[in-house]
């Protein structure tokens, strides 16, 4: 396979496998996502619980992702994922059967939304931290995690699109079993991976409190990760959140339905796709940290569009820039970090990446139900919108600096595999 192709990374057994397994088990959980957030807005009509069931399924990460990083830098990484596979499935199928039953409660949805977010803390850190191990080449790294962005971005164009459909026609129930479903086919592809174990140098803290310590003291000396993580985490909780309201323009804004929700949720993954095809065919990371400044800015800019257009049409111009935006961010961020971060401390630095969107999300969300409840959807997507703007043109002022740490590391690292050969 030319190395200049933007599949390259697909050069890679593993990675073929496990990009293959997590696209067809995707398409099942933004079917999943799709249905839970119209499950909940149905069952209780209101804003301010589509804010508490994304807390509660997310805040786990927040106290959870530095523990599960720990773990992750001494346990197999491909058997923890094989179990969190497992455990999600059986959460997915358990909410099927209670609709299909005609037993849903909303305090079902948040024992079980607390549920997802339990095992998720180790699954969203273990999928960020086994990339590396799946490639036969490590200058292929960036080039998997856009393709994994593409995947990602990819079933949160279908998925809703068909989650959309299957609500209208049938109901929320069968969109949770087929997530439950989907679920088979990551598995398989883990059972047949085969990685090396996880590293296990004799300088890391044998105790969990040290662990964390070094991570964190690790993640905060080292300028162009702790920039980056601040970044993601403020991110999180004034832009994410976007997302956690899109029933409540699907039916209050723009005045539509189930099927309504689907397309503008698509329509997020339309610009996400754009944003994943356009960081997978660079071949280097070199300027990556100007795209996602640029990216928040975009981000900021569509929001506080979409907030005064209130119009469905118009609008889905702008959420395809805010999809664009949202992806665009957390890919390079995710990128740079990847190719910053010593292996030996893999786990335990994604782990607190996945914390900035698991964690700091919820809290986000949290807020922009209770301020929808007491002002307007709008008006709280153009306040996101507004902070994104002055967060980015903040943040412009450490480019130069982050330029030249990850411009530094990059020849360090360079010289470091010339040396070996």
């Amino acid at each position: 396979m030319n190395s200049d192709s933007i599949l390259r990374a697909f050069a890679s057994r593993n990675y073929r496998l496990y990009w293959g397994g997590q696209a067809v088990s995707l398409l099942g959980t933004w079917m999943q996502r799709v249905a839970m957030g119209w499950l909940v807005y149905r069952l209780t009509d209101s804003a301010f619980m589509l804010g508490v069931v994304e807390f509660v399924s997310q805040i786990p990460a927040f106290f959870l992702a530095p523990v599960a990083g720990v773990y992750l830098d001494r346990w197999d990484r491909r058997r923890t994922l094989i179990a969190t596979q497992v455990l999600l499935m059986v959460q997915a199928a358990l909410i099927a059967l209670l609709i299909f039953a005609g037993w849903i409660r909303i305090d079902h949805i948040l024992v079980l939304s607390g549920l997802f977010g339990l095992i998720n803390a180790f699954d969203q850190a273990g999928r960020q931290a086994i990339v590396k191990d799946l490639l036969l080449r490590r200058e292929d790294l960036g080039n998997a995690i856009a393709l994994n962005s593409t995947m990602f971005n990819a079933g949160r164009l279908i998925g809703p699109s068909i989650a959309g459909i299957t609500i209208a026609l049938v109901g929320e129930g069968w969109c949770f079993l087929i997530n439950s479903l989907s679920f088979i086919a990551i598995i398989l592809a883990l059972l047949q991976i085969q990685t090396a174990p996880a590293p296990r140098p004799a300088s890391v803290p044998p105790g969990l409190i040290a662990s964390m310590r070094e991570g964190l003291s690790y993640s905060w000396r080292v300028f162009p990760i702790r920039i980056i993580l601040l970044a993601l985490a403020l991110f999180s909780l004034i832009g994410l959140p976007f997302t956690v309201l899109l029933p409540v323009l699907a039916r209050d804004v723009f005045h539509g339905n189930a099927a309504t929700l689907g397309f503008i949720t698509a329509s997020t993954g339309v610009g996400a796709l754009y944003g994943a095809w356009y960081l997978a065919s660079r071949k280097t990371v070199t300027g990556l940290e100007r795209v996602m400044v640029a990216a928040i800015l975009i981000a900021g800019a569509a929001l506080v569009l979409i907030a005064l257009v209130q119009r469905l049409y118009p609008s889905l111009i702008f959420i395809i820039f805010a999809g664009f935006g949202l992806m665009a961010v957390y890919s390079s961020g995710n990128t740079i970090l990847q190719t910053l971060v010593a292996d030996d401390k893999r786990g335990r630095v994604l782990a607190l990446y996945t914390m900035t969107y698991q964690g700091m999300a919820p809290l986000g969300s949290l807020l922009a139900g209770l301020l929808t409840r007491h002002t307007s959807a709008p008006t709280t997507l153009c306040i996101s919108g507004g902070l994104l703007l002055v967060s980015g043109l903040y943040l412009t002022r450490y480019l130069k600096r982050m330029r030249f740490f990850i411009r530094r590391h990059r020849k360090l690292a360079e010289a470091a595999v010339e040396s070996e050969g």
